[in-house]
C-alpha cells in the first residue's frame, strides 16, 4: 500500500481523493505544512509516499503517470510529489524546507507540493503529459476552465495509444499492435501482470518449437500460427507494462531473456523436426544462433560504446537523421535490418509453407544482408564521429569481452608491452583460430595452435581502457571466434549428436553474454568475478574446445560437448536466477528499455 498526503482543505465535489485510492494509495489530509510533517513521519519507511494538492484538476492517467511509477525514485506532476522509499529521505529534507517557508509566510500550504519539488535535492522525474490535464487551478474561474479541458480529452485513449512502443518494426507497428493493445488492455482489467503474459509467450513459443520438432507438414503449419501468436503475446506484455506501469527488474529481465530463448529454442525444434525427414540441418540451426547473437552483440557494444559520450556527432548520423524526416525512408531502413517482429514473421510464413532447410538459409542470408547493412552503418558512424568516450562506456566494453583468468594472467605477465588497435588484433585472432579449425581435419593440432594464438593476444582488451573508435568491435569478434570455432569443429566430427551438443553450448554461454549486457543495462554491473573465472572466460573456452577436438575421438568430443554445456549451463542459470530474483526482492528500481528492436 502506498500513501497520498492531500494538503489543503478538500474542494467539494472533487473525485481526487477516490481517483488516489484507485492507483492503490491510503490517502490522509494535512491542514497544514506542520501536519503533513507529521504525517510523513507516520509513513511506513518502505512504503511510497505522495503528496498532493488538495485542489488539483487533472486526469487519473496523469496521476498515474506522475505518482506511480515504479522504475523512478522521485517524480513531480503539476501539484504532485511522490517519492519511492529510497527517495524518503530527500522528501523528508524537502518538505522541511517547505515547512519552514510557510512559517515564515514565504510560501503557503496551497502550493506546498511544488515548493517540495523545487527543493527536492535528488532526481526528480517528470514525465511527458503531452494531451493530459495536471494543474493546480488558484480561483473557481480557472477551475472551471481546468474541469472543461479534462472532459475534452479521453485520457483512456491516451494511455491506450501511448501503451505501444514509441519505437517498433513495420510488422509489429502495422499488424500487431492495432489489436494486441487492447489484449493487454484486456489483461490489466482481469488483474493479469506482464510477467504472467512473458511466460504465457514463452510456454507458446515452446509448443510452437515442440510443433515443428514432429517433422510433419500439419506441425509445420501449426508451428508457425503458435510462433505468431507468441509474438502477439511477447508485444502484449510490454504494452501490459506500459499501460498498468507494472514495470519491475525481473520483468525486465525476464522478457529480454524468453525472448532469446524462444527463437533459439524454435530452431532446435526446426533442426529435430527436420532430422525426423531426413534432413540434417543442425549446423544451419547453430549458424543461425550465432549469427543473430553476434549482431545482437554489436547493437549491445556500439550502444553502450556511445551511451553517455561527448561531443558524439558525425555525418554519417547527421544524414541519418535526415533520412528520419522522410516517412517511407524510416520504415525501409527498420525493415531491412530483419528486427524481431519482420523476422518471426518471416520463420513462422516460411515454416509453415516450406522446409526447414529453406527456412534456415533464407534466414541466414537475411539476417547476414541485416548484419552488415547495421555494421557497415555503425562502422562509418565511428570513423567519423567526435566523441570522447567515457570510463563507463569502457568498463561495459571490458565487461562485454568477458575475458578470463587467462587473458588476466597473460595481461600482469606482460605489463609494458604495447599493443594498438584492439579491434585489429581481436579480428586476426578469432580468424586464425577459427580458420585453422575449418582448414584442418578433425583430430589436429592447427587448431590448438590458433587458439594458442588467441589466447596470447587476448590480453589487448584489457591493457588499456577500450575507448578508441573502433574499440567496440571487440566483443564482437570475441564472440564470433568463440561461437565459430565450436560450430566448426563440431561439424568436422562428422558424428550424430555433435551439432546438437554444440548448439547446447553456444547457447548456455550466449545465455552468459545476454545476461552480462542487462546486468549493465540495469546499472548493476557485470556479473561476479568468480563467475567469468569459473567458465573460463572467452579465451579459456575457446582453448578447452579445441584441445578436447584434438584429444578425443568424434563421439568422445560429442559428449565433453554436452559436458560442458551442462556445466556452463548450471552455473551460468543459478548465479542469473539468484541475482535477479534477489533484485527484484530488494526493491531494485525498475527498467524498461525500449531499445532497438530486437
Amino acid at each position: 500500500m502506498s500513501t497520498a498526503i492531500l494538503t489543503g482543505q478538500p474542494v467539494p465535489g472533487s473525485s481526487l481523493e477516490s481517483d488516489l485510492r484507485s492507483l492503490g494509495f491510503d490517502v490522509r489530509v494535512a491542514t497544514d505544512a506542520a501536519d503533513t510533517e507529521t504525517l510523513l513521519a507516520a509513513v511506513p519507511a518502505n512504503q511510497r509516499v505522495a503528496v498532493v494538492d488538495a485542489r488539483f484538476v487533472g486526469h487519473v492517467h496523469a496521476l498515474r503517470l506522475g505518482l506511480t511509477d515504479p522504475r523512478f525514485d522521485a517524480a513531480a506532476i503539476p501539484g504532485a510529489v511522490t517519492a519511492r522509499p529510497v527517495a524518503r529521505p530527500a522528501l523528508t529534507r524537502a518538505l522541511r524546507t517547505a515547512s519552514d517557508d510557510a512559517s515564515n509566510g514565504s510560501v503557503v500550504v496551497g502550493i506546498l507540493a511544488e515548493r517540495i519539488a523545487e527543493v527536492l535535492d535528488t532526481d526528480l522525474h517528470r514525465p511527458e503529459l503531452g494531451e493530459l490535464v495536471a494543474e493546480v487551478p488558484r480561483d473557481p474561474q480557472a477551475r472551471n476552465e481546468a474541469r472543461q479541458a479534462l472532459s475534452v480529452v479521453d485520457d483512456e485513449a491516451i494511455r491506450l495509444r501511448t501503451a505501444v512502443k514509441s519505437r517498433d518494426g513495420f510488422f509489429t507497428t502495422y499488424c500487431i499492435s492495432p489489436y494486441s493493445r487492447y489484449l493487454a488492455r484486456w489483461c490489466a482489467r482481469r488483474g493479469f501482470t506482464p510477467n504472467q503474459v512473458t511466460t504465457a509467450s514463452l510456454i507458446t513459443a515452446l509448443i510452437a518449437a515442440g510443433c515443428a520438432a514432429t517433422g510433419t507438414r500439419a506441425g509445420y503449419v501449426a508451428a508457425g500460427l503458435l510462433l505468431l501468436f507468441s509474438f502477439v503475446l511477447d508485444c502484449t506484455d510490454g504494452q501490459l507494462a506500459r499501460y498498468s506501469l507494472q514495470y519491475s527488474t525481473l520483468g525486465a529481465w525476464l522478457d529480454a531473456t524468453f525472448d532469446r530463448a524462444k527463437e533459439y529454442a524454435y530452431y532446435a525444434g526446426l533442426a529435430l523436426g527436420a532430422a525426423r525427414g531426413g534432413d540434417d540441418v543442425w549446423a544451419l540451426a547453430l549458424g543461425a544462433m550465432v549469427l543473430q547473437t553476434c549482431r545482437h552483440v554489436v547493437d549491445f557494444s556500439f550502444n553502450e560504446a556511445n551511451h553517455d559520450a561527448t561531443a558524439n556527432t558525425s555525418p554519417t548520423a547527421a544524414l541519418s537523421g535526415r533520412l528520419d524526416s522522410v516517412g517511407w525512408t524510416v520504415w525501409l531502413r527498420r525493415m531491412i535490418v530483419l528486427p524481431i517482429g519482420e523476422r518471426w514473421a518471416m520463420i513462422a510464413v516460411l515454416t509453415a509453407v516450406t522446409t526447414p532447410r529453406i527456412t534456415f538459409y533464407v534466414l541466414l542470408i537475411g539476417c547476414a544482408f541485416a548484419a552488415t547493412y547495421t555494421a557497415a552503418g555503425r562502422v562509418l558512424r565511428s570513423l567519423t564521429r567526435k566523441a570522447q568516450r567515457t570510463d563507463r562506456a569502457a568498463q561495459a566494453l571490458a565487461d562485454l569481452t568477458d575475458s578470463g583468468p587467462l587473458a588476466e594472467f597473460l595481461t600482469r605477465l606482460t605489463r609494458g608491452v604495447r599493443i594498438s588497435g584492439p579491434a585489429v588484433v581481436a579480428l586476426v585472432a578469432g580468424a586464425l583460430v577459427v580458420g585453422a579449425s575449418w582448414l584442418s581435419p578433425y583430430g589436429s593440432w592447427w587448431p590448438v595452435l590458433g587458439a594458442g594464438v588467441y589466447v596470447l593476444l587476448s590480453p589487448v582488451a584489457l591493457r588499456r581502457p577500450l575507448k578508441g573508435a573502433l574499440d567496440w568491435l571487440v566483443p564482437p569478434f570475441y564472440r564470433a571466434a568463440e561461437y565459430g570455432t565450436v560450430l566448426v569443429l563440431a561439424a568436422k566430427a562428422d558424428v550424430n549428436g555433435a551439432l546438437p551438443a554444440a548448439f547446447g553450448l553456444v547457447a548456455a554461454v550466449a545465455y552468459h553474454h545476454y545476461d552480462t549486457v542487462y546486468r549493465i543495462r540495469g546499472n548493476a554491473g557485470a556479473p561476479p568475478h568468480w563467475l567469468v573465472r569459473a567458465i573460463g572466460g572467452h579465451e579459456g573456452r575457446t582453448l578447452l574446445v579445441t584441445v578436447l577436438a584434438a584429444l578425443l575421438t568424434a563421439t568422445d568430443f560429442k559428449v565433453a560437448l554436452t559436458a560442458l554445456a551442462v556445466a556452463v549451463a548450471l552455473v551460468v542459470l543459478v548465479e542469473s536466477i539468484r541475482f535477479w530474483v534477489t533484485a527484484h526482492k530488494l526493491g531494485a528500481p525498475a527498467v524498461h528499455d525500449e531499445g532497438e528492436p530486437a
